[in-house]
């Protein structure tokens, strides 16, 4: 009752940070809600999808396969860009009129960039969020602490106007405005918690998705190597 009634009687100023750090609050938990289930699913199906990929006869099944465990579409993006290079290099290559740039690299440096495109393209569907659950674990307490100092301020303001300042008159609306410190690390200990926790599941994602990519480069390396062989042969 005391806190509530502090914050309607309170200034724009007071209610303003009030409402910024239930807005980082609900801000920080939809994220937070949405990571886990993401992170859930990605480590799941990528273990998953990676072994469907190897078990697979050729690189159409192999993306039916993924594609069918990748509900997040974190693997699939790494075989399609293995397969359109296996695929179309050697026809950009025969054409005699243009060859672009990126034709023009050898096929081990096209793997390298298009995967390593793929890679960060996908690293950020998982990386999102974070920088929000960084922000908000490191200016709630800051904006909660100038809730409390701009209270305390505007309780002394009205006291000495008064012209009544004890101790007992300072003690309750100096411990109503401390709540807004104590709302501000509330808001801000989940989020902090919650970026690490998910930090260190994206980076062991990542590990996987690049263990991948380094086996994809391989597969089409030795590929395009065995088949070169072959038509010498």
């Amino acid at each position: 009752m005391g806190p509530l009634h502090w914050l309607r009687q309170g200034d724009g100023v007071t209610q303003a940070t009030a409402l910024l750090l239930l807005a980082m609050s609900v801000a920080s938990w939809v994220v937070m809600l949405w990571k886990l289930r993401l992170m859930q699913r990605a480590r799941r199906d990528v273990a998953r999808a990676t072994a469907a990929f190897w078990q697979a006869p050729d690189w159409d099944s192999a993306q039916q396969q993924v594609a069918a465990f990748d509900r997040e579409a974190l693997v699939l993006p790494l075989a399609d860009a293995a397969k359109n290079i296996a695929t179309s290099a050697g026809a950009i290559r025969a054409r005699a009129s243009f060859n672009p740039l990126s034709a023009q690299a050898s096929l081990g440096q096209q793997l390298t960039r298009v995967l390593r495109d793929a890679l960060h393209a996908v690293l950020g569907k998982l990386q999102f969020g974070q920088v929000l659950l960084a922000t908000v674990g490191s200016t709630a307490p800051f904006v909660g602490l100038l809730g409390t100092v701009w209270g305390i301020y505007h309780a002394l303001s009205a006291m000495a106007s008064a012209g009544q300042i004890s101790i007992d008159k300072i003690a309750g609306p100096v411990g109503e405005a401390l709540i807004m410190t104590a709302a501000g690390l509330a808001v801000a200990l989940p989020a902090v918690l919650a970026y690490n926790v998910f930090g260190r599941q994206i980076g062991q994602v990542e590990a996987d998705l690049e263990g991948f990519a380094h086996d994809l480069r391989a597969l089409v390396l030795d590929s395009a190597g065995a088949g070169a062989g072959g038509g010498a042969d």
